[in-house]
């Protein structure tokens, strides 16, 4: 290697290193800014309950917003998903801002939704902004006839660093943080310096929260089960009900959005007609447990048993609230669901309920979003690693019986799950 290679390498290094740090620190203290925001929206809901009647007003200011002013940015995380497969133009940097303001709205006047989509959808938008920079350091290159041939790669290494950075910032886990970011763009091909460029930027989104000391909710599994025969028929049986839950939690989301879709045809009204149903909804079946995060649930299901219907109603009132056109994420109402049918499971599977609850929060998101070894290390990173192999078989098992449809639409789905679910459709065999 002569003086010049080694010199271009280095300064291509300095280079990423400093827009994963800037990605990181940017994405990262707008998930502060973002966490804080909710947990004030969420106490001020919680303690004047009158506001979810105006959830309506609130659904139909999203809708006007994103009608008028983002409707190139409505899809998401879907839109970060057909951009790295298909780079079309450059994410507008007001993703950001509208996803933000839409999911605090949704929160404060009661939708139930998850907040890991509003901070992929600004760690996304964030990162995409610095293909301004490359573009211009490349221009400048071919200038002095220096630069190499290129593709779109560089684009696509930043956006799986924008989603690296939200996701390890919103929650807490710098390692599936930066896994996710690459697994659930996995059949979409990845560069190998997206790989270590991912972890970098996860932690330094991560530390960034930890400096201005935002504080992420802890779960404890106290009681580890020896992995036995017995045992392991348990969690299998336990992961494919998993699975199946995940399956009618992606199911559920796209059947409401397709109803609204095809029923009203001016987009800010959907999100104003769902808001008043949601709001009669609350008042008829008398509690608020399945709106917002739900995470004072999540946390009970681990000590106590929940009613067998806690994550079906959960279920019904996130795919309704998405549906309607209402903003944030869904991975936190997969928790919420897989926790409490865990932990109401352990009435009638002879295991503790903490391993139960722990296994299902993970698992139903593993099977919704096609990310098993994500999902395995952030059960690890929550529950610690003592609870690895019941958390790994739960994820794989709940993986491959989820079906081959999850919650984002753009995904790319291949592999032995893509080959079973073709082979089972070629024998004519039904799924739901």
């Amino acid at each position: 290697m002569n003086l010049e290679n080694a010199k271009k390498i280095m300064l291509v290094t300095v280079k990423w290193i400093f827009i994963c740090a800037l990605t990181g620190i940017i994405s990262g203290s707008a998930s502060v800014f973002f966490l804080v925001a909710l947990e004030w929206v969420t106490q001020v809901r919680e303690h004047n309950n009158w506001l979810i009647w105006l959830l309506p007003i609130g659904g139909l200011i999203i809708g006007l917003c994103y009608h008028y002013y983002g409707k190139d940015v409505v899809k998401g995380n879907n839109l970060l998903l057909e951009e790295y497969e298909n780079p079309q133009k450059l994410i507008p940097l007001k993703m950001a801002p509208l996803v933000l303001i839409g999911t605090l709205i949704t929160h404060l006047f009661g939708g139930s939704a998850g907040r890991e989509g509003t901070a992929v959808q600004m760690g996304g938008a964030i990162a995409d902004q610095f293909t301004k920079l490359l573009s211009r350091a490349r221009h400048a290159e071919r200038s002095r006839g220096t630069s190499d041939k290129h593709d779109n790669s560089d684009r696509k290494t930043l956006i799986i660093l924008g989603i690296s950075a939200g996701f390890a910032s919103v929650f807490g886990t710098p390692l599936a943080g930066a896994l996710f970011a690459l697994e659930v763009l996995y059949f979409s091909k990845i560069s190998f310096k997206s790989i270590p460029l991912s972890f970098i930027t996860a932690y330094v989104a991560y530390f960034t929260v930890e400096f201005w000391e935002v504080k992420h909710t802890h779960y404890n599994i106290p009681i580890i089960p020896e992995m036995n025969l017995t045992n392991l028929f348990w969690v299998i049986l336990a992961s494919i009900l998993f699975g199946l839950a995940a399956m009618f939690f992606s199911r559920s989301t796209h059947f409401w959005g397709t109803l609204f879709s095809k029923t009203i045809s001016y987009p800010p009204l959907r999100p104003f007609i769902g808001g008043i149903i949601i709001a009669l909804a609350i008042y008829f079946i008398g509690t608020t447990k399945y709106i917002g995060l739900g995470v004072p649930m999540i946390a009970d299901a681990f000590s106590n048993p929940n009613a067998s219907y806690d994550f079906l109603l959960k279920i019904l009132f996130t795919g309704f609230t998405l549906g309607a056109g209402f903003k944030g994420g869904e991975v936190t109402p997969l928790f919420f669901v897989g926790a409490t049918l865990g932990s109401a499971l352990s009435i009638v599977i002879p295991l503790p309920i903490a391993i139960l609850a722990g296994m299902g929060f993970v698992a139903v998101f593993s099977g919704a979003t096609h990310t098993p070894i994500a999902c395995t290390v952030m059960g690890m990173e929550l529950f610690g690693v003592e609870s690895g192999v019941f958390i790994g078989i739960a994820c794989i098992i709940a993986y491959f019986s989820s079906g081959s449809v999850g919650i984002y639409k753009a995904q790319i789905v291949k592999g032995a799950k893509y080959h079973l679910y073709q082979k089972l459709k070629s024998k004519d065999i039904e799924l739901l």
